[in-house]
């Protein structure tokens, strides 16, 4: 991996701007979070269930507020983020909150070097693997952290959605659906605060479904379920639509925006 250290040196400095800025910010919510309020979306809700008494490897955690909620639905969990501030921020919340999550910064695809113990459970979600180069080193590593019979969990943007450009407003069709050249991305603000005076400088890569179920395959797992839904947990593209469900979907929508997978270690 060290042709990309330069990428990854790149995001975790976009990433730990990004903390602060997502922390006073509205779609975060932290207010509402240090008052009980879960940051877990109906899509994982629905599949993992009853968590209690397990243990729960949160995968590119952010600042830990999924990780923390799985904790107080009675999991046993640690978080992994790249992100300096990030893994401050989640500490300083677990301990604020009085709860028992553990926090490790590393490189999600350096997460067997730091942790060596296997997991019930090992959970990753919402604009994960566009970081992530290759997903065979990734897929190995979970294979690695799940006790055999253990699940594995992702709910993923669909990546139908990463062939378009955002920048300018206007979603613009750009990159390939499984393209294997690096996209680099400058703007200002974030996905959570928009007019946030913030550059954002990141690298990232695209990942059609059939690389994230090989690989998952190839490292040794059992696919329980592929699902694609029309519907986002996050209105975070342009000029998406509140359904009644209260999730967001774009007007005249052709294509899926959330797929998950579920497997198991055999």
């Amino acid at each position: 991996m060290n042709k990309y250290t330069n990428y990854f040196d790149v995001n975790k400095e976009t990433w730990n701007k990004k903390v602060a800025v997502h922390a006073e910010s509205k779609m975060y919510d932290l207010e509402s979070f240090k008052s009980g309020k879960s940051s877990l979306m109906p899509y994982e809700l629905k599949a993992l269930r009853d968590v209690n008494g397990k243990s729960l490897l949160h995968l590119q955690c952010h600042f830990g507020q999924d990780t923390l909620s799985w904790q107080r639905m009675g999991a046993q969990c640690v978080g992994v983020d790249l992100s300096d501030e990030g893994i401050k921020l989640a500490k300083k919340l677990n301990d604020e909150l009085k709860l028992d999550a553990e926090f490790v910064c590393c490189n999600v695809l350096d997460t067997s070097k730091h942790i060596n113990k296997t997991f019930d459970i090992v959970y990753t979600s919402y604009g994960v693997i566009g970081w992530l180069p290759n997903l065979k080193p990734w897929a190995k590593m979970i294979a690695e952290r799940l006790k055999v019979g253990g699940t594995f969990y992702m709910v993923e943007f669909h990546p139908i959605l990463w062939m378009f450009d955002y920048v300018d407003g206007k979603p613009k069709l750009k990159y390939h659906y499984s393209q294997d050249e690096v996209i680099y991305e400058e703007y200002k603000g974030t996905y959570a605060n928009q007019s946030s005076k913030m550059v954002s400088k990141e690298y990232g890569w695209n990942h059609g479904l059939s690389e994230v179920v090989n690989a998952l395959i190839e490292a040794g797992l059992q696919i329980d379920y592929l699902n694609e839904y029309d519907e986002s947990p996050y209105d975070v593209f342009p000029d998406l639509i509140k359904t009644e469900t209260g999730l967001y979907k774009m007007k005249n929508q052709l294509f899926p925006m959330i797929f998950e997978i579920k497997a198991t270690k055999k």
